[in-house]
């Protein structure tokens, strides 16, 4: 009888070590040529056994009210099965109802941004690749201005580096395309994981810092009532 008990006890405890000891792993690419545009985020965990694919094949700047109109496609084995396809506006309305819902969740957790910094922390980036060709129409602005798109996107990385952890050199071009035309490409790709393991420790210390806050628990419920609630923008 206590060998039957110790099997499944055992069996849980393999399991459990594994579901711990594995990664949630990620991958954004952002493409842009011409009127050609894509977002993709992939997450895979527990050994490929959940899988996540979101995309944004196609954005377009409505103008300063509007906002940008986009195609939203989620596909993945942790979804319900059927893909799912929208088309979404992202506007000024929806972005301040996102200011609100963080500032709540700011005033709602003890140290949320300390919380937040020493997660990100454990964030591993394993590739950073990002390429732009861009032309001005003349050659000697679009030599100037590859100088200082170099400067910038060395400080929008140097930035990065200061939150997550880059296991390897990030690659960065920038292109000069000497015509006498105007065009833009871009694709930017990043590859990074962080384990199953501190990410449910993450969470218990997310709990308990909400616990320590007075009325927290009740801000946080209205906070995801509100986020299930809120408005789409669908077109």
């Amino acid at each position: 009888m206590t060998l039957w008990l110790a099997i499944p006890l055992v069996l849980l405890v393999l399991a459990l070590i594994l579901v711990l000891s594995s990664s949630i792993d990620f991958r954004i690419r952002c493409y842009k040529h011409g009127k050609n545009d894509l977002l993709e985020l992939d997450v895979t965990s527990l050994f490929g056994l959940i899988k996540l694919h979101y995309e944004l094949p196609q954005l377009v700047f409505k103008g300063l009210e509007q906002g940008v109109w986009g195609k939203f496609k989620e596909t993945g084995t942790a979804t319900t099965g059927v893909d799912t396809v929208k088309e979404e506006i992202f506007d000024k309305e929806r972005v301040m109802h996102w200011r609100a819902n963080v500032n709540q969740a700011v005033k709602s957790t003890r140290g949320l941004k300390e919380w937040l910094k020493e997660t990100v922390a454990h964030v591993k980036i394993s590739k950073l690749d990002w390429s732009t060709d861009f032309s001005l129409g003349d050659a000697a602005d679009t030599a100037t201005a590859s100088g200082a798109v170099w400067g910038l996107k060395w400080s929008i990385v140097g930035f990065i580096s200061q939150w997550v952890k880059l296991q390897q050199h990030p690659r960065i071009f920038v292109k000069p395309v000497f015509e006498d035309e105007l065009c833009f490409a871009m694709e930017f790709v990043c590859k990074g994981k962080m384990s199953v393991g501190y990410t449910l420790y993450a969470l218990m210390r997310l709990s308990r810092r909400v616990l320590r806050e007075k009325g927290g628990i009740g801000h946080w419920r209205n906070l995801l009532k509100q986020m299930r609630q809120e408005p789409h923008g669908k077109v």
